[in-house]
């Protein structure tokens, strides 16, 4: 079922997401904090408000999927999935040990929930559209939410992927950019620049959202319009501050792949609040 939080509510889920992105890291001394932090709200107006989901049967044949394609942000990935109930967030402090199910990059029949082995960057949209061609093939109503990073935008096969899907006229499909500007080690233009990406985008021919990507409410209305669009695949492009909620990591490469000491939880925790 398609849950329905209240927008208070939803902005309450990213605060306890965020804290237990901060929490895991630190525990597990390791992780990607930067991007994790940039997309909780995309992934918090998904899994509580958007998808058609029941976690109580994570292999239910008719369920909305979610696909995790810059693999590496899985704090936020496995924070919203225990929040949403797939498995108790205890086990969110078990993250990168050995032998817990949690570890750095999504795989599958592992925790419940999910849906696509990670890690490879530039591989996620490629896997949607696959899974967007077996509905249609099955008669299934069920949609693809596919979250890529900027950085990964500069794959050759996401562009593949992007040319692919408008072909197939894939309105099930909506794919979502993680637009922070911030990469691996460097800003996203100082690396390969993707502007004008909207333009291109549509050239491609998507049906192209530009969202400020922690206002909830602009998320959601980008999300209505994707379910809308009949005969042509959506891309929302949101706009997002890599670190998001935590000043010392916000708009940085240094807070890509790091976890923070004790004294910068206390920090972090104290500015993202209860």
């Amino acid at each position: 079922m398609v849950a329905t939080d209240t927008r208070e509510e939803l902005v309450a889920t990213t605060r306890r997401i965020r804290r237990h992105i901060i929490e895991m890291t630190a525990e597990a001394g390791s992780g990607h904090p930067g991007g994790s932090l940039s997309s909780v709200e995309i992934l918090t107006a998904l899994y509580f408000s958007v998808m058609n989901h029941k976690p109580d049967q994570p292999d239910w044949p008719d369920r909305d999927r979610f696909i995790l394609s810059k693999g590496h942000c899985t704090p936020v990935y496995y924070s919203t999935l225990a929040e949403a109930g797939y498995f108790p967030t205890d086990e969110l402090m078990t993250f990168r040990q050995l032998n817990s199910r949690l570890q750095g990059h999504p795989k599958v029949n592992t925790a419940p929930g999910i849906e696509m082995s990670g890690g490879s960057l530039g591989q996620g949209l490629s896997y949607s559209i696959g899974q967007c061609l077996a509905a249609r093939l099955d008669g299934k109503d069920y949609r693809l939410y596919c979250l890529l990073g900027d950085g990964e935008c500069q794959e050759g096969q996401t562009w593949e992927a992007l040319m692919c899907a408008p072909y197939y006229e894939l309105d099930n499909l909506t794919a979502i950019i993680d637009r922070n500007g911030v990469q691996n080690d460097y800003f996203v233009k100082d690396t390969m620049e993707l502007e004008p990406l909207d333009i291109k985008l549509n050239a491609f021919g998507w049906h192209v959202l530009t969202v400020d990507g922690h206002d909830l409410d602009e998320l959601l209305s980008a999300f209505d319009d994707a379910k809308r669009m009949k005969g042509q695949p959506t891309v929302i492009v949101a706009k997002t501050t890599k670190g998001k909620g935590v000043s010392f990591m916000e708009n940085t490469a240094d807070w890509h792949g790091k976890a923070p000491n004790a004294e910068q939880v206390e920090q972090a925790l104290a500015e993202i609040g209860a």
